[in-house]
């Protein structure tokens, strides 16, 4: 039987704190494991753009934490995904019990974070996806030309109203107090915007509507005088995105680790809970400020403590304090583990022009595209258009990258339930795969199309064998994914699903860009991505795993 490996340092979550924990443990020498459930890079994936991180005047958010976690990859630090169901932190080795397996460490890090807070007024639950939201970076192009409230006070109420204003006609901020809570200059580009107006001491009470919002009730908490907003008679809907604050992460250890009265962990100085060997770090954590600089610098004296802890743990064992360590074996990037391609995204439908792939991008490419073993197809479905010359120009370049990738054109005419232009992957025979793109992949979107061609000509993402066998016994199975190309959350989804497609010739995976597509979204009343629809049933919102997938499709085709 196999030794089981015992980690210096397990950091749970990969956002700011993660990540900035994975770099100092790193550059320790510390053995470093991270694990994260959901995306890299935590929240700060859906914030448009970061304006106060020290030193960079602006920066795309997840373009930001690409920037951490390829430096904490470079120190050494490994990246995992795995959902964390439990914890026992008895003794000198720590257990942290994952839905994939067991991970051994002499310390722990808590960089869970803290997720958006609901409001809790009435038909918040009822409409989440149907015009209420809580990413604008995600959800913010479906409210093209629509009035659009932003609820809430604070740094991230007032930074995305002043972005979605890119998208929607009008932007009214919803704030209880009597004014903005965040600094003024962070106030200033809500209150200077021209498309911005800003209603203080008020408070939304209550939505309505039938397929989509239509009206809104507010009242002036100081005169109790009530408001309603109804949709023009010219407009179909507008939209509601939440701003409140967030609630600790803290599920699995909180009756082992002491926290506040509002769940927040408590840690000392040095980031140390209540927890021998157990170090908390960003928003996770009881404190005034909750932003990345703080994430990132909770992070730095997490790492710097645990090396503490483990050094002095190691001397009394007699442990070699900094055994060898096979840089050959760090992971670089981990495809569909560790990060989002390094890429640009164009956040409104304009022609694009110039090459689709710098030489950065073309790099990270490589890495993957060395280790495709058979050739493939991907073939263009054509209808003459101006998207589908441009889906043509980015299909061909990326072909051109590597060997096993063929490109073919194909014209078809529009015919009923198929949506043109679109791109299909074929094996060498010019087989189906029943993964397609409606849509040019491009953006976050073009981490799906690597990843669907490293299921299908390279070695293939690992999955849970039981997992695999039950995906393997669905019956026909049609699953679609409504997109947004500024989505961070769609490409997991959309990934997933085309896995199962690779794994079943029963299963057919269909990426949909929303923008290129709203009859899809009017159809089913889509106001929020990533959409799921199988065999043309309910839309399942928000971000799925593989397992929650296959449960979805099982329950659908088991009716």
């Amino acid at each position: 039987m196999a030794e089981k490996h015992i980690y210096d340092t397990v950091i749970i979550g990969a956002g700011p704190a993660g990540l900035s924990a994975g770099i100092y443990a790193g550059r320790a020498t510390l053995d470093t494991l991270i694990i994260e459930n959901d995306q890299v890079g935590g929240q700060v994936t859906t914030t448009s753009v970061v304006w106060n991180y020290p030193a960079v005047e602006k920066i795309d958010g997840t373009a930001l934490m690409n920037k951490m976690q390829e430096q904490a990859v470079d120190f050494g630090a490994e990246i995992t995904r795995d959902n964390i169901e439990a914890y026992d932190f008895d003794g000198d080795v720590k257990v942290v019990h994952g839905s994939k397996k067991d991970y051994y460490c002499r310390s722990v890090i808590l960089a869970t974070g803290a997720k958006p807070r609901k409001l809790g007024f009435q038909g918040e639950d009822e409409f989440k996806g149907r015009g209420v939201a809580y990413c604008s970076t995600c959800d913010g192009e479906l409210f093209s030309g629509m009035q659009v409230f932003v609820v809430g006070g604070g740094y991230a109420a007032a930074e995305e109203a002043d972005y979605l204003t890119r998208y929607a006609r009008h932007v009214t901020v919803i704030v209880r107090e009597a004014e903005f809570t965040c600094a003024p200059l962070t106030a200033a580009r809500a209150l200077n915007n021209p498309k911005v107006d800003v209603k203080f001491n008020t408070e939304l009470a209550a939505v309505s509507g039938d397929n989509y919002l239509t009206s809104a009730h507010f009242i002036d908490n100081k005169t109790g005088k009530e408001t309603v907003y109804h949709v023009p008679a010219d407009e179909q809907t507008f939209g509601v995105f939440i701003y409140v604050g967030t609630q600790p992460a803290t599920k699995g250890f909180t009756e082992y680790i002491d926290c506040d009265e509002h769940g927040y962990i408590k840690v000392d100085a040095c980031q140390k809970t209540s927890a021998d060997g157990v170090f908390a770090a960003g928003d996770v954590v009881a404190k005034p400020l909750r932003q990345i600089v703080t994430a990132a610098a909770d992070g730095a004296s997490a790492a710097t403590a645990a090396e503490h802890y483990v050094t002095e743990q190691k001397q009394r064992l007699n442990i070699p304090v900094h055994p060898a360590v096979d840089k050959q074996k760090q992971p670089k990037k981990v495809l569909g583990q560790a990060t989002d391609l390094d890429t640009k995204t164009e956040e409104k439908s304009v022609q694009h022009q110039g090459e689709w792939f710098n030489s950065d991008l073309q790099k990270q490419l490589q890495s993957v595209f060395s280790k495709l073993k058979s050739d493939v197809i991907l073939l263009h479905l054509d209808d003459g258009s101006s998207k589908s010359q441009e889906l043509g120009g980015f299909a061909k370049e990326f072909a051109k990258l590597d060997t096993h990738i063929n490109y073919e054109l194909k014209h078809v005419a529009a015919s009923k339930g198929q949506r043109l232009p679109a791109l299909s992957i074929l094996d060498a025979e010019q087989n189906p795969l029943g993964i397609s793109f409606s849509g040019i992949p491009t953006g976050h979107e073009l981490n799906s199309l690597v990843l669907a061609l490293y299921n299908v000509a390279g070695p293939g993402q690992a999955i849970d064998s039981a997992l695999e066998e039950r995906i393997k016994k669905l019956p026909k199975t049609k699953i679609e994914i409504g997109i947004a190309l500024t989505c961070h959350f769609c490409p997991d989804v959309v990934a997933a699903c085309q896995h199962m497609a690779v794994l079943n010739s029963n299963v057919s995976a269909e990426m949909i860009d929303l923008q290129m597509f709203p009859e899809l979204r009017t159809e089913k009343h889509i106001m929020s991505v990533p959409a799921t629809i199988i065999n043309d049933g309910d839309v399942i919102f928000g971000s799925q795993t593989l397992e929650q997938l296959v449960a979805a499709c099982e329950k659908v085709t088991a009716i």
